[in-house]
């Protein structure tokens, strides 16, 4: 369907950015003249999507619906057990409570903020093996999302067995702009942890993202469709968690896939205890349906294609430029390498931030920090965790903008770029939670 949006002054967004206290997640919607906060659960649904929606089972237990999904995921990724949840936090919250006990090590490459809160939640350790080509946004890298082989086995070899229940590996890997990873890559992963006995499991919101990927970057697959590759890559992995809001372009649900019966026994009983019997797992059976549906769609080549060709035409805009942006262009998103845009702020007065901040106040654009406030406080030491990369992210939603809304963020942007000299201060936190703080942080100007 078709949304309005709303045109304001920068006099009313000076002082509804003051009142939401910097912090852009407290925007009211219609304060925001385009959304790029995220693509999680903001694309449109398709005529089919919405006819699945009438169809619904809403039956506590064993409805329609659960077979359904059922029967879309296994045909789609191949994991022959599953659980419904509400979205992918939720399905992390399941998994984890069954995986993951305090001091335990969980590597991976560049762990998004709910996995790696998740993780710090139980008292466990995130530790990123991301290659160091990912935190050069100069660099043409196809596979920026890669797994560092050395970094992996280093860590696998310095802790016990028994400490370290899982590999996360992230397709496509948000933290470090959206980047893909190689089935190369995925395949010498799983080779290491088969050596090492100790379970895969993919982060996958946007695993359709990395199939395309995949297929335009990596030569040998070429003549792969999208679902050959999705099912390979899939075959490598124990586990997967879903937040389906993405790839499979519903505004609600998530899943656990699963290849192994006993896992899936023991996630159950937290399945149940959080979210819902095992039929429906916090998810109507309406959108159930809409979700076995949406699998099917997002991982066509033609929308792939076309969704991921928007993100790029934003980007090239910006590249023409001179705005530094993280290249090549990920799959969901541009993200700006904010301290190459604001290279005289300090790192303490949030860069990322700032920059979202201005952009907003120029154009009434809300795009979101993936940096320092992200990355949070470390849990032991209380310090700031300083990230390598500071982000603005401008996340495309599915099938919602036009090029000419992709015009308009380019042309506010530019207008920032040009006045960025004039920028010398950032922002300062006056309220934090203890974890996950980049959703109710407060701040004020430095």
């Amino acid at each position: 369907m078709v949304e309005s949006i709303q045109r304001s002054t920068r006099e009313e967004r000076m002082e509804w950015i003051k009142t939401a206290k910097y912090n852009l997640f407290n925007l009211k919607s219609d304060q925001v003249f385009i959304d790029l906060l995220t693509d999680s659960g903001t694309g449109a649904m398709s005529d089919k999507q919405w006819s699945e929606m009438m169809l619904g089972d809403e039956s506590y237990a064993g409805a329609s619906s659960y077979y359904k999904l059922k029967e879309a995921i296994e045909d789609i990724t191949g994991f022959e057990y599953f659980l419904p949840t509400h979205q992918g936090r939720a399905a992390e919250n399941v998994l984890f409570s069954s995986m993951i006990k305090e001091g335990d090590i969980i590597p991976g490459n560049s762990h998004f903020d709910t996995t790696k809160g998740h993780i710090e939640f139980r008292k466990a350790h995130a530790v990123d093996c991301t290659i160091d080509e990912a935190f050069d946004t100069t660099l043409d890298h196809p596979f920026k999302g890669n797994i560092d082989l050395v970094k992996l086995e280093n860590v696998l070899k310095s802790h016990p067995r028994q400490n370290i229940p899982m590999i996360i590996v992230t397709v496509t890997c948000n933290s470090s702009g959206g980047q893909p990873v190689s089935m190369e890559n995925i395949k010498a992963v799983a080779a290491m942890a088969q050596q090492y006995d100790i379970p895969v499991v993919f982060d996958s919101a946007r695993f359709a993202e990395n199939a395309y990927f995949i297929k335009i970057r990596e030569a040998t697959y070429a003549d792969k469709s999208v679902r050959e590759i999705v099912r390979e890559m899939f075959s490598y992995a124990d586990a997967m968690t879903m937040s389906s809001k993405k790839d499979a372009i519903v505004n609600m649900g998530g899943f656990i896939g699963m290849k192994h019966k006993e896992m899936f026994e023991k996630a159950s009983v937290f399945n149940i205890l959080f979210e819902g019997f095992i039929s429906y797992g916090g998810m109507s059976g309406r959108d159930m349906n809409a979700l076995a549906q949406g699998l099917y769609e997002g991982t066509e080549f033609n929308y792939l294609e076309t969704r991921i060709g928007q993100v790029a035409y934003l980007g090239q805009q910006l590249k023409d430029h001179g705005i530094p942006v993280q290249y090549p262009f990920g799959g969901h998103a541009i993200f700006i390498d904010a301290k190459r845009f604001l290279p005289e702020l300090p790192v303490d007065q949030f860069i990322a931030q700032t920059l979202a901040v201005e952009l907003y106040i120029e154009g009434g654009v809300r795009g979101v920090e993936i940096g320092t406030l992200l990355a949070d406080r470390d849990p032991e030491t209380g310090e700031n965790r300083y990230p390598d990369l500071e982000l603005l992210r401008l996340t495309i939603p599915r099938r919602v903008y036009s090029n000419n809304h992709m015009d308009y963020v380019a042309a506010a942007l530019i207008n920032v770029f040009e006045r960025r000299v004039e920028i010398s201060k950032g922002l300062k936190i006056v309220k934090e939670a203890p974890i996950l703080r980049h959703f109710t942080v407060e701040l004020e100007k430095a």
